[in-house]
């Protein structure tokens, strides 16, 4: 399984999979846990809006704050060039890259 990671992520050692590893796990749990105090002071309870509408915006409250602390915690355990990196590759799903065309005389 490490031999996978490293090789998609382009890292050579067991520890850095295992920094990045904790670094997502850490991200993920602070992310998690500041939503519902934000939900909180926006007013949007469970209660206020159909469930489903309720977790789509708590969904979209959540996503920017992951970005933000993603970075944060990746460069406090010396990972911020690879957290970076995977953020930008993040925001180029679906888009198309760049390629140069030769013109023929």
């Amino acid at each position: 399984m490490f031999e996978k990671l490293k090789k998609r992520w382009n890292v050579t050692s067991n520890r850095q999979v295992v920094i990045i590893l904790l670094v997502f796990a850490i991200t993920g749990s602070v992310s998690a846990k500041l939503g519902k105090p934000i939900c909180d002071y926006l007013n949007i309870y469970p209660h206020t809006f159909h469930p489903m509408l309720y977790w789509i915006i708590r969904l979209i409250i959540i996503l920017p704050i992951y970005q933000v602390i993603l970075l944060i915690v990746g460069a406090v355990f010396g990972q911020f060039r690879f957290f970076w990196e995977f953020e930008k590759r993040m925001f180029r799903i679906g888009q198309k890259t760049k390629k140069t065309v030769k013109r023929q005389p």
